[in-house]
This record gives structure tokens, sequence and C-alpha cells, in this order.
């Protein structure tokens, strides 16, 4: 019997979510205000265009989203950027292991982690040793754009040395800089 995962997000990915279904590797399943999935790599299922531009990064802080939420404590990006879908992934479960390997299944019972970024933009590449020209090559992954003082992960339920052990693996998982919030 296959186990289910639970995520939780915020309310701007909530959003994204009501605008494009997700869809995992097998299947999802909405339930309230989470969602319960089976294959961990979550991405859009439909985008309005298939292939977007790169753009810029956003240089300034962005008032939403810089100040926790949901949990006691978070992780905090201190330069703008972009997060591929699958660091995002890897510092999600560095936290989950992290805290069943500190806490022994308390974590299942009272822990919460929610997960404030979304990859949702498309990256695109081309194969090796292919000529220039041709137009752009096909989509190959999804990132998140991330700016100056968001926070990108959320914690709830564990100790407060368990919530920084825990960030600082996930924090080796993610390529921009990151500092550890509490809330107060």
């Amino acid at each position: 019997m296959e186990k289910h995962l639970v995520m939780y997000f915020t309310r701007k990915s909530i959003m994204l979510l009501r605008k494009s279904l997700l869809v995992t590797e097998f299947q999802v399943s909405k339930c309230g205000s989470h969602i319960v999935l089976r294959r961990d790599v979550l991405y859009p299922k439909r985008t309005k265009f298939s292939k977007y531009s790169k753009c810029r990064y956003i240089r300034g802080c962005e008032p939403d989203g810089t100040q926790l939420g949901f949990g006691r404590y978070g992780i905090k990006s201190l330069r703008a950027g972009r997060l591929s879908y699958r660091a995002i992934e890897a510092a999600r479960r560095a936290l989950i292991g992290q805290f069943n390997r500190a806490m022994s299944g308390q974590f299942r019972r009272n822990g919460k982690i929610w997960v404030r970024v979304f990859a949702d933009l498309p990256i695109t590449g081309k194969p090796t040793e292919v000529r220039m020209g041709r137009g752009k090559g096909n989509p190959t992954g999804w990132i998140a754009r991330v700016s100056t003082g968001q926070i990108l992960f959320e914690m709830d339920g564990v100790s407060l040395s368990n919530a920084r052990q825990a960030a600082r693996l996930a924090a080796h998982k993610l390529r921009s800089s990151t500092k550890f919030v509490q809330w107060s």
C-alpha cells in the first residue's frame, strides 16, 4: 500500500493551483487547502504558453511573502534568483528527513512543513552539438523566481534546535543564500 504525502501551500500558491491544475507523475487529488499526492514532483498541468522568456532578476524586495504566515520557523532567501523544481524538492526532502531522524515519529503527528515557492515557469534547452538557429529549444524543466527576502519554507511543531539543523541541511540543497528566521 502506497503512502500519501500531504503538502501545504500558501494563498499565492493556491491561486496558481486554481489557474492551472497540478499534475504529478501519477495522480493528484485536492482536499480542501492541501494536496495529497503519490509522486513528489510538482509542475503545472497546463500553461498559457509552452515557452517563456527568461526575464531579469527582481533586484528589490517584494512585500508579499517576506514574513512568516503559517509556521514558527522559516527559511528566507537573501538574494533574488531562480530555483529549479528539483532543488525545491530536494530541500523539502532534506527537511522531512531531518525531522524524521531527530524526532522519531513525533513529526508525523505534530509537525508541518509549508512550501511557499512553486516552480511554474518552463526552462528550455537545446540538445548538445546542435547548430545555432532554428528556434528555441524544447522545455526541459521548471523554475521558480525568488525575490530578496522571500520565505521559501515554513515549519511548525518542531523544536528550535531541530528546525535550525533542518534549515541548515535544506540550505545546502538550494542555489541561493538563505537565512533561518523565527516568529517573534
